[in-house]
């Protein structure tokens, strides 16, 4: 039995978005049929293998009959000149989820600006952030390998859609921007700039990291590491021979580590270059302490965790056998006969209760789309300070619309509290280390016995099950283990950790799965456990380079390059770390670009292959043209002639952002604002404060577990909250 059997998916147009979407769904068993699919490369070819194609009009207007969800691209511009209008589409079948991905959605002033994926990248300011702070502000920006605004725009819409689908509202609609979906994934900087007006700096002050996450030098290579917690410091002192130069007061505290940085990383190095790369993430790991090494994508093909995953599936692509990356849900599906209850209310999940144990980002951020959806969220804390998230701006926004209750697991009457309150509930989402719920008899197979219709969630960085399973994992260190961070970077530049790009992604999957895990029980009281993988997660994200490798030959780090298009770059304009991307996709944007720059006008003749012989000319051009410009300046006059542009913004000037403001992306949020979805939806989010530690507990026990007040009473005096 797979996930999403009988389910009937419609992807239309030749984007790459929405091929994306497409693929994600028919790897958990929808059946995609395309229209108009992308084509002429590998990449396009992995998207559509399994999809069934609708080659004629008759083929195609059966197809649209019968979708549940139907996903498109395009600006709604080129989307009032299709054959696919909404008014055409709804003729055939009014009742489908419509979703539509667009790069700056389907409403706005900019919402028919021309884009790429490296614009998108600037406008949505994910370039100034990807791979972390620098030490020297001439280093360009860049974008991330394997076209990740389609791969994250197509995740995004497949979440948005399969939510709709389990809603009450006929031919419910999805408004998917790139821009606001690559924007939202810098949760925690946008929040901070909607509430206090603050961007992040690229230049780096101390160590960008905050003195725990960073990446060696190995005698082969790199390693990364986080000892982030005081107790895993100790342990990494230890795990390095308890140098002299630990006990050193520059390096006592974590403030101390962060403050002297420099000093601190020249030490460990020192030490780490003497050895190889796997040996010091497999000594680290003896010792308790997060750390993997940077691998090349390749060395992900063939590992004992990933055949004992079944994680690959052979597909033929240009004539050969190759491994394609799988669903990364580890999913099984038991049969139960209870088909659950359809949603009664006004959202798509009214009336789902989840019971959430997830903590920092990857899981909050899964719940946070939930409860936006109308779930009733319980969110399940620790006594003290609970989730970390509560120590900086992210709780304020990824706590939204859920209910907080404290429980020290430690006593048995909190236990008992938990196993009551996954009795009643659909959807129970962990992400603890690998063991811990287990231990707690909180396990999948234990709350099966009080609960046989629970669906069970679990996140964790390399899997419940294998070799590596119980390998202590971040997500920044699995980016870095996968080869994303290795590849996104300039070829002259060493790796840094950079951005925490695979918390969220895994958000949007993992509210995904959720959704389609509903759908299934929905449909026919199959009740799923996703045994969720991260790092098979990030590797799903990087099919292109991870083909690449089999086929070409491994990657190497291109920066900004493009095989595609030329120009295809970015330059410094007028001011401080001000920066402008400009992309010619064809003759007549080039020739656009060179009317607007005077050294470029002898020129205007170059194809695609004369501008790559001219690189070195049509840079230097570029670069006299922006440096005397402000970068929006000259972004406003590049776009108004049809040339793909975009300044690199900081989170702030997403604030002010006239084209975010009207399509409603921010929400009030007392003196500030706060991000909203990376979606607009017909039937609107649920949108409540995130409440504070243990603030629902006494609400909770009383009203959904029926506890009677002097009984929480005598439960609190037991220590039983905290």
């Amino acid at each position: 039995m797979t996930l999403l059997a009988g389910f009937n998916v419609v992807q239309i147009g030749s984007g790459l978005s929405e091929a994306f979407c497409g693929r994600l769904l028919a790897d958990v068993g929808a059946r995609v049929t395309s229209i108009d699919p992308p084509t002429g490369s590998v990449l396009a070819d992995h998207l559509n293998y399994g999809k069934t194609v609708a080659a004629d009009a008759a083929a195609q207007g059966a197809a649209v009959a019968a979708a549940d969800l139907i996903v498109r691209e395009g600006a709604p511009g080129v989307l009032a000149t299709s054959v696919w209008t909404e008014v055409a589409i709804r003729r055939l079948n009014p009742r489908a989820v419509l979703a539509t991905i667009s790069p700056y959605g389907q409403t706005g002033p900019q919402a028919d600006d021309p884009t790429t994926d490296l614009t998108l990248f600037f406008a949505s300011g994910m370039s100034r952030l990807l791979t972390g702070q620098v030490d020297d502000q001439s280093e360009p920006p860049v974008r991330p390998v394997g076209m990740q605004s389609a791969v994250l725009s197509g995740l995004a819409a497949a979440c948005a859609g399969m939510h709709a689908a389990l809603g009450n509202e006929r031919g419910a609609s999805i408004d998917v921007s790139t821009q606001e979906v690559l924007a939202t994934m810098a949760m925690t900087e946008l929040t901070r700039a909607g509430l206090t007006g603050r961007s992040w700096a690229r230049k780096r002050l101390t160590d960008g990291n905050g003195a725990t996450v960073c990446i060696l030098p190995a005698r082969d290579g790199y390693a990364a590491i986080s000892p982030r917690e005081n107790r895993q410091w100790a342990s990494w002192l230890e795990a390095m021979g308890s140098p002299a130069w630990g006990t050193d007061p520059r390096f006592i505290t974590k403030a101390d580590r962060v403050a002297n940085f420099d000093a601190l990383h020249a030490l460990m190095s020192e030490w780490s270059r003497q050895y190889d790369k796997q040996w010091i993430a497999d000594t680290a790991q003896a010792a308790h302490v997060p750390s993997f090494p940077l691998r090349e994508v390749a060395e992900h093909l063939d590992t004992p965790q990933m055949r004992h995953r079944g994680y690959y599936r052979p597909v033929e692509l240009a004539g050969r056998t190759v491994k394609a990356p799988g669903a990364p849900f580890g999913l099984t599906i038991a049969p139960t006969g209870h088909k659950g209850r359809v949603s009664p209310g006004p959202m798509p999940l009214s009336g789902v209760r989840v019971l959430d144990f997830s903590w920092v980002i990857a899981g909050p951020t899964t719940t946070r789309y939930l409860a936006a959806m109308g779930a009733e969220v319980i969110k399940v804390e620790a006594p003290g300070g609970g989730d970390p998230g509560r120590g900086s701006e992210l709780h304020t926004v990824l706590g939204q619309a859920k209910k907080a209750i404290v429980l020290d697991l430690k006593k048995p009457e909190a236990l008992e509290i938990a196993r009551n309150l996954a009795a009643k509930s659909d959807i129970l989402i962990e992400n603890y280390a690998t063991g811990v719920m287990d231990r707690l008899g909180l396990g999948a197979d234990a709350l099966k016995a009080v609960n046989p219709n629970l669906i069970y969630i679990s996140a964790s960085g390399m899997g419940r099950t294998g070799p590596d399973s119980h390998a202590v994992a971040y997500g920044t260190l699995l980016q870095s283990y996968a080869g994303f961070a290795g590849l996104n970077r300039h070829p002259d530049v060493p790796p840094r950790i950079g951005f925490a790009w695979l918390d969220p992604m895994c958000g949007l999957m993992l509210a995904f799965s959720a959704a389609a895990a509903l759908w299934r029980r929905q449909r026919d009281g199959g009740v799923a456990r996703v045994d969720f993988s991260m790092i098979e997660a990030m590797l799903w994200t990087m099919a292109e380079p991870l083909l690449a490798t089999q086929l070409t030959g491994p990657p190497q780090p291109v920066g900004n390059y493009s095989a595609d298009h030329a120009p295809h770059g970015v330059w410094r304009c007028a001011g401080e770390d001000n920066w402008i991307a400009v992309v010619a996709r064809n003759d007549a944007e080039w020739r656009s670009l060179c009317a607007l720059v005077p050294a470029l006008s002898s020129m205007a003749g170059l194809d695609l292959l004369g501008r790559r012989d001219a690189a070195a000319a049509i840079d230097a051009a570029l670069a006299t043209w922006c440096a005397d410009q402000p970068a929006r300046t000259a972004a406003e006059t590049l776009l108004v002639a049809g040339v793909p542009a975009a300044a690199l913004a900081r989170s702030a000037d997403l604030v002010a952002s006239t084209h975010l403001r009207a399509r409603e992306f921010w929400d009030a949020h007392g003196a500030g604002v706060l991000p909203g979805l990376p979606w607009r939806a017909s039937f609107g989010r649920t949108i409540r404060p995130a409440p504070g530690l243990g603030a629902d507990t006494d609400a909770v026990l009383t009203g959904i577990l029926g506890v009677a007040p002097d009984r929480v009473a005598a439960l609190r005096s037991a220590g039983v909250f905290g």
